[in-house]
C-alpha cells in the first residue's frame, strides 16, 4: 500500500467536479458557520481559563487544518465545551507551559491511533460511558459559568467540584444585578430566538433569520444594552484587556522531563475525548448528508491541528457538533466550508477585534449555560428504569465520578466496568448443553459408558469453567469410557479456551477415557491449529478437521479411535 492511500485528505476527492456554484454555497456555509464559533470560540477559552484569543485562534488554526486534511466533507473543527473542565485542571496543576505540552501530546497520540488504523475502535467504546461523561462535563460547565452569570467576585475558580461549590457559597450574597439581568435576558433571548425559527419552519416559513444564531443574537444585543445603558458589568475589555488585532504568533514552552511525566494520564484523556467528539461528530454529518467519513484520516487531521495549534496560542480543538451540523444545514458541499469559516474569523480578529472589548461575560456565560444544557443527554437518567443494573451503574458511577472527581478516572472506571460487564455477559450466553437421548437415541444402549455434550457460543477464558461440569463425571466416580464433545457451534475460541481443551485431554488420557472432538470450523478450528491442539489429535482427525470438514459422528458407533495420545506439559 502506498503512503498516498495511508494519508488521504477527503479534500481531495471533494475537489472532483468542483464548480462555480458549489464555491459559492460553500462560502456562504462558511461564513454562517464563522458567526456560530465567534462567540462559542470566545466562550470555550475563557472558561478554560485562557485569554478569549486562545478560543479564536484555535478556531481558525485548527478549524482549517481539521478541514483542509480530514476525512469528513463537512465537519467543523475547533475549541468544544468537552475540554472545558480539562483545559481548566491542567492549566490549575501544571501551569499554561504543560498544557501546551500536553495538548501536542496528544496531536502526536491522534496522529498515531490513525495511522496504524484505530479509527473504527472507538465506536466500541460504550454508550453508557459517553452519555455519563457527557452529562458530567454539562453539569461542570454550567456549574463553572454561575460565576459569571451572576457576576460574583471570585479570583480563582477552584477545578475540582467541592471547590466550585464552596466558593460559589462564599461568593453568593454578593451577586451583581445588572450582571444577573443580562444573563437572563441573554439566556431568554437564545432560547426565545431558537423557538421562533423553529416553529416557523414548521409552518412551511424559512426566514432569513434561520441562518442566524440566536447566540450571536444575544451577544450583539447583550454587548449594544451594557454600553448604551452603562451597566456595571464585566467585559472581555475590563477583565483581559481585550484581544489583539494581530496574527498569532509561535511560542515555544519551557519543557521539563520532570513535569511531562505527569502528563501522560492528562494527554491520553485530551486524546482520547478528543477521538471520541470528533468520530461521534462526524458520523451524525455522514446521517445528515448520506455520506460515510473516513475516521483514520480524520484522526491524522486532528494529531496534525492539535499538534501545531498549541504552539500558537491555541487549545486543544476536535470536531464540533453544533458548527458542523450549522455547515449541513447551510448547503455545506466540501471541506471548502470549513476553510472559508477559519479565513473568515481572521478577517473578524485582524478587523474588527476592538469590537469585542465589549462583550459582556454575562453574555458569554448564558451561551454556555445553554451550550451545556443541549450538550447533555438529560433524558438518559429518566430513562434508566428500562436498562439492567451494569448499564444504570456504568453510566451512574461515571456520571457521579466525572463531576466529583475527576473525568480521567471516570472514563477508566467506566470502561473498566463496562468490561466487566461485558466479559460476565458474554460468559452467561455460553453454555454446555448435554446431548439427550432423544436428540440421539443410540445413546440408549451406550448408557452410561457414553456421554456427549454440545458447547455453544463462545470458549474464552470467562467461560472455561464449563468444561469443568464435564470433569466431576469422569472415573472412577462412573463408569464413563467415551466422552464426546460437539464443538460446531462454538463460534470463537481464545489461548485460553484452546489451553482448558488441552488440559481437558490430558485428564481424559490419564483415567483411559476416549474423547470424541467434532465440528471444529473456522477461528475455533484455527486456534485450536495454533495452540497445538490439533497435533494431540489422531493423524485422520487432524487432517478433516484442518480441511474444515465438520465430522459427522454416529454416536452409534462410539467408541472411535479418536483419541488423544498421551502426553506431558513438557512434551508440550
Amino acid at each position: 500500500m502506498t503512503a498516498r492511500a495511508f494519508f488521504r485528505p477527503r479534500l481531495m476527492d471533494a475537489m472532483r467536479g468542483y464548480n462555480r456554484q458549489r464555491l459559492i454555497t460553500d462560502m456562504g456555509a462558511g461564513i454562517t458557520v464563522s458567526v456560530v464559533a465567534l462567540p462559542l470560540a470566545m466562550a470555550f477559552a475563557i472558561a478554560s481559563g485562557l485569554k478569549p484569543e486562545a478560543g479564536l485562534f484555535t478556531a481558525i488554526i485548527a478549524g482549517f487544518l481539521i478541514s483542509s486534511l480530514g476525512g469528513s466533507r463537512v465537519q467543523i473543527g475547533g475549541p468544544a465545551g468537552a475540554f472545558i473542565v480539562i483545559v481548566y485542571g491542567i492549566l490549575e496543576r501544571y501551569g499554561l507551559a504543560n498544557l501546551i505540552i500536553a495538548t501536542a501530546m496528544s496531536g502526536v497520540l491522534l496522529f498515531a491511533m490513525g495511522l496504524i488504523r484505530l479509527g473504527s475502535l472507538i465506536r466500541f467504546i460504550p454508550v453508557a460511558v459517553v452519555i455519563g461523561f457527557t452529562n458530567g462535563i454539562a453539569v461542570l460547565i454550567a456549574l463553572s459559568q454561575i460565576k459569571d452569570f451572576l457576576g460574583l467576585p471570585i479570583t480563582n475558580m477552584p477545578a475540582h467540584f467541592v471547590g466550585m461549590l464552596q466558593a460559589l457559597m462564599d461568593a453568593a450574597p454578593n451577586a451583581s444585578l445588572p450582571t444577573v439581568l443580562v444573563a437572563l435576558a441573554s439566556v431568554s433571548l437564545i432560547v426565545g430566538w431558537q423557538r421562533m425559527v423553529v416553529l416557523l419552519a414548521e409552518r412551511g416559513t424559512v426566514p432569513w433569520m434561520g441562518s442566524i444564531p440566536g447566540s450571536a443574537v444575544a451577544l450583539v444585543l447583550a454587548t449594544v444594552a451594557v454600553q448604551a445603558l452603562d451597566l456595571p458589568v464585566a467585559t472581555i475589555g475590563s477583565k483581559f484587556g481585550g484581544i489583539p488585532a494581530a496574527l498569532p504568533h509561535f511560542q515555544w514552552p519551557e519543557f521539563s522531563w520532570a513535569s511531562a511525566q505527569y502528563l501522560v494520564m492528562p494527554t491520553l484523556t485530551l486524546a482520547l475525548l478528543g477521538a471520541i467528539e470528533s468520530l461521534l461528530c462526524a458520523r451524525i454529518a455522514d446521517g445528515m448528508i448520506g455520506d460515510r467519513h473516513d475516521p483514520n484520516q480524520e484522526l491524522m487531521a486532528q494529531g496534525v491541528a492539535n499538534f501545531i495549534t498549541p504552539f500558537f496560542g491555541g487549545m486543544p480543538a476536535t470536531g464540533t457538533i453544533a458548527r458542523t451540523v450549522t455547515n449541513v444545514k447551510s448547503g455545506a458541499t466540501s471541506p471548502i466550508a470549513g476553510m472559508v469559516h477559519a479565513v473568515t474569523l481572521l478577517v473578524v480578529v485582524l478587523i474588527a477585534a476592538p469590537l469585542a472589548n465589549d462583550v459582556p461575560l454575562a453574555a458569554l456565560a448564558a451561551i454556555l449555560m445553554f451550550v451545556a444544557w443541549n450538550m447533555g443527554n438529560w433524558k438518559a437518567f429518566a430513562q434508566l428504569s428500562q436498562f439492567r443494573l451494569p448499564y444504570r451503574a456504568t453510566l451512574l458511577a461515571v456520571f457521579i465520578l466525572t463531576v466529583v472527581v475527576d473525568l480521567t478516572v471516570a472514563v477508566e472506571v467506566g470502561i473498566f466496568a463496562a468490561g466487566l460487564t461485558f466479559i460476565y455477559r458474554i460468559a452467561n450466553l455460553t453454555r454446555l448443553e448435554p446431548v439427550s437421548v432423544l436428540d440421539q437415541p443410540a445413546l440408549t444402549e451406550h448408557e452410561p459408558a457414553i456421554r456427549a455434550w454440545r458447547l455453544y457460543g463462545a470458549l474464552f477464558f470467562g467461560a472455561v469453567q464449563l468444561l469443568e461440569t464435564i470433569e466431576d463425571v469422569l472415573p472412577p466416580e462412573t463408569p464413563l469410557k467415551t466422552v464426546v464433545l460437539d464443538l460446531k457451534n462454538v463460534i470463537y475460541m481464545d489461548s485460553s479456551g484452546a489451553e482448558a481443551l488441552l488440559d481437558f485431554a490430558l485428564l481424559c488420557s490419564k483415567k483411559h477415557v476416549h474423547l470424541v472432538v467434532c465440528g471444529l470450523m473456522h477461528q475455533p478450528r484455527d486456534i485450536a491449529l495454533r495452540s497445538g491442539l490439533l497435533a494431540m489429535l489422531s493423524p485422520k482427525l487432524a487432517v478433516d478437521v484442518a480441511q474444515g470438514v465438520e465430522l459427522a459422528i454416529s454416536l452409534s458407533q462410539v467408541p472411535i479411535p479418536f483419541t488423544f495420545t498421551a502426553t506431558t506439559p513438557a512434551d508440550r
